[in-house]
């Protein structure tokens, strides 16, 4: 038995351990503490930096498209069994619709018993700010259907849209799927163009440091410290709202996964600080797969759930649109009934799929959900620009612990993870930061 142990972790066990300077989590944090640093005591240097955190984004995005056509791909077509694909698929779907109405639930209740907006007696027509920064539309049910369908495929690429490209991936995995053993020579071209964007990624997180820096540095530079603090109760209360979901939910999913949450953040440490500084869940999918894969779930269940989650799993983006609006109204003095705020949680179960996991994404569709309620001013939301940022860090943060533990739960479902190798590389990964 002893043995067995020992051949499957191998290289757990022989890896020396990195000086703690030379761990990309470290280097992250320092770079968000410096950029702090620079951003209030040199606002006029730290203005000029976004364009770290911007260059980061956009060589991330350069290829997140591509990455999620050849992890979806691979995955979907290995199996080559459409039932189990399909059962894998409904599972998901299960398992994020439940957690995030908990999360919608939780955040309208929190919001309610402290009522961080009370009192505030804003008047919405002096606040333009938001028309500029985040236009909406309402969009219907029928409409966000029609716009999962890419008119075209490159064009769903070109854009961006994960919605779309998770779409077509899936088709075009089925079709592979169809073919049997003559759409292998297919599957190892996926397979080679997938380990050649992993390589890119490898050699871009390694400015991560620099763009958790430069978009800090930006951020306290053009808001000061000193304006952050004027919302602070917003802030305090939201903070609180994400340790309640991670107590309340996210620990005891995680316990019925059969992993340690506490574990399990260790194990990813380094990408949930990345999405710390940069508040973009895109930044780290590459190494989120890797890393799931390296646990011990299988590839089928990685390629198709992490994916699916990033479109339809926000959890710390339901917390905060929750929060969020009923703030808005309390600050607007919008009477909002709990007819009403039930209303605007279905409202958000709908507006909170698809959203981007880009920095700033979600004060569009927080502009969406108002204009869909007709019932809080949409130009309100220039009231939490400032602090966006602020609280984005902790909504992202928890998006991707999320989606983590969501792929662990399918895996489980599906009898898809090696126990063994989980057991092993959480331990040593816990070992290794501690």
């Amino acid at each position: 038995m002893s043995e067995a142990i020992s051949t499957d972790a191998p290289t757990v066990a022989r890896k020396p351990p990195n000086p703690f300077y030379r761990d990309l989590a470290f280097q992250v944090l320092a770079g968000v503490v410096l950029g702090v640093i620079v951003g209030d005591f040199a606002p006029s240097v730290g203005h000029h930096l976004q364009f770290l955190g911007d260059i980061f984004i956009h060589l991330i995005q350069m290829v997140v498209g591509l990455i999620i056509f050849c992890t979806v791909t691979h995955g979907i077509a290995s199996v080559r069994d459409l039932g189990k694909v399909g059962r894998i698929a409904v599972r998901a779907l299960v398992y994020f619709e439940v957690i995030t109405t908990l999360a919608l639930i939780i955040g309208l209740v929190v919001v309610n018993v402290f009522r961080p907006g009370a009192g505030m007696h804003i008047d919405p027509s002096s606040l333009h700010a938001a028309s500029s920064a985040a236009p909406a539309k309402s969009e219907g049910f029928d409409d966000f259907l029609v716009s999962l369908v890419p008119t075209s495929a490159v064009q769903a690429f070109a854009e961006g849209d994960i919605l779309q490209v998770l779409v077509f991936s899936v088709l075009f995995a089925c079709g592979l799927a169809s073919l049997g053993d003559r759409a292998q020579p297919v599957l190892d071209i996926v397979g080679g163009v997938q380990q050649t964007l992993f390589w890119i990624i490898r050699k871009v997180m390694r400015i991560a440091p620099f763009a958790a820096f430069g978009a800090i540095a930006f951020t306290v530079s053009k808001y000061g410290l000193g304006t952050l603090t004027s919302l602070g109760k917003l802030i305090g209360v939201f903070y609180l709202v994400v340790v309640l979901f991670f107590v309340l939910v996210l620990w005891p999913v995680s316990r019925y996964a059969g992993v340690s949450l506490f574990k399990l953040l260790r194990y990813f440490r380094a990408e949930l600080f990345l999405v710390l500084g940069t508040s973009s869940s895109e930044s780290v999918f590459p190494q989120l797969t890797s890393k799931l894969k390296q646990l011990g779930v299988d590839e089928p269940v990685v390629g198709l759930v992490l994916p699916t989650a990033y479109s339809f799993n926000h959890d710390g983006t339901c917390l905060y649109f929750a929060t969020v609006s009923v703030f808005l109204a309390q600050a607007t003095g919008t009477d909002l009934s709990w007819q009403g705020q039930v209303g605007l949680l279905l409202v958000l179960l709908l507006t909170s799929k698809g959203g981007a996991g880009v920095s700033g994404s979600a004060i569009a569709v927080l502009a969406l959900t108002l204009s869909t309620t007709h019932r809080i001013p949409v130009s309100s939301v220039a009231l939490v620009l400032g602090i966006h940022s602020i609280l984005s860090a902790a909504f992202v943060f928890t998006n991707v612990a999320g989606n983590c533990v969501a792929t662990l739960v399918v895996g489980k479902w599906e009898n898809a993870i090696d126990r063994v190798r989980l057991d092993s590389e959480l331990d040593a990964g816990y070992r290794a930061a501690a």
